[in-house]
Formats: structure tokens, C-alpha cells, sequence
């Protein structure tokens, strides 16, 4: 309830700190969560001004990272391209497609001096939320073999292994191996 007593069906303050998805629903595209150290993080879709950003923390967070060109390609095509900030400064992206009730997850990035503060995975979920919103009831993804902390956090969210990309990525000697993951999406997660 708000402190008028009438909610108007909404969830009141103390409900949205725990709801992020909700945010984005009821008070336009920008969503504001918690992070692990408090630090409070906003969410909101990624346009081409916001490249150049994009782009720092997608050449510190990957050895073979994606091109200006890739990026701005995703927009064009109207891929779900979200960022995550705090205190104005971008920390974190995420770039999915949903098409013919899947999504696929084409990149998560959080920027190295953030990771390990449950970013990634506020963007994972604020990914699925959105993929489950526009009727997906099955999320894919590949992710580097050697990426553990990426492979353990998508374990943990419910991803399984379906197959295995030889030679999928390049790699400082040659090219590496990805793993194929799937989750199904289940409407009471919503």
C-alpha cells in the first residue's frame, strides 16, 4: 500500500525493492535492483549512444570481444540490448533474441572490477523475465568451456548442457570449445 492506503492493485515500495521485474512493468523500461554490496543497480534498454561504454566493458571483460558493428547490428534488429549501471556508470549488458516461443542469449557481460556481486545474474534473470513476458517458454545460450564462473552461475539458474560447439570460439592458442544450455521457462516464475 502506498501511504495514501490504496495500492491501486501495485505492489507498494517495500514489494518493488524485492520485485525488479515489476519496475520494469509498471514504471516504464528502467528497472532498479540491489546488488550483493547494496549498491543499486539500474537496468534499462541500451541504444547507440551508449556504444562506446558498451564496448569498454565488453573489451575488459573478454579477450575476443564483440565489435562496435555487432552491437549496433543487434539494435537495428531490435534484440532485447539492456545495460546495467550504477551511479550512472555502466557495469554490465546483456543481448537476447526471442523468436518463436525461445530465447537465445547472445551475450552477458559484467565489467571485471564488478563481477562476482550477483550482477550477471540480476541480468540473467531480468533476461528471462523479459523472454517469458514475450511468450518464450525455452531459453539457450552457448558459454566458453573454460568460463566457470559463467558455467556455474547458469547452472545455478537452471541451465543444463545439450551439446558441445567444437572449435565455437577463438582462443589465445587456436579455438575453444562452447557448451550449448537450455532452461525451460516456466510461467510461475514470472
Amino acid at each position: 500500500m502506498t501511504s495514501g492506503g490504496t495500492n491501486r492493485g501495485y505492489p507498494d515500495r517495500d514489494q518493488v525493492r524485492t520485485l525488479g521485474a515489476w519496475r520494469a512493468y509498471l514504471w516504464g523500461q528502467s528497472v532498479m535492483t540491489e546488488t550483493m554490496t547494496g549498491a543499486r543497480l539500474r537496468l534499462r534498454p541500451m541504444c547507440e549512444a551508449d556504444l562506446a561504454a558498451v564496448l569498454t566493458v565488453e573489451q575488459a571483460a573478454y579477450a575476443f570481444p564483440w565489435s562496435r558493428e555487432i552491437f549496433a547490428d543487434c539494435l537495428k534488429t531490435r534484440y532485447q540490448c539492456w545495460l546495467g549501471e550504477i551511479d550512472a556508470m555502466l557495469v554490465a549488458h546483456g543481448v537476447m533474441a526471442v523468436a518463436v516461443g525461445e530465447c537465445q542469449i547472445f551475450n552477458l557481460s559484467v565489467h571485471p572490477d564488478w563481477q562476482g556481486r550477483g550482477l550477471g545474474r540480476q541480468m540473467l534473470r531480468h533476461l528471462l523475465w523479459l523472454a517469458r513476458k514475450r511468450n518464450a517458454d525455452m531459453a539457450f545460450l552457448e558459454v566458453r568451456v573454460s568460463n566457470t564462473a559463467a558455467l556455474a552461475l547458469y547452472r545455478a539458474e537452471g541451465f543444463c548442457e545439450i551439446s558441445r560447439r567444437r572449435n565455437y570460439y577463438p582462443a589465445a592458442n587456436g579455438r575453444e570449445d562452447a557448451l550449448v544450455m537450455a532452461r525451460e521457462l516456466l510461467v510461475a516464475e514470472s
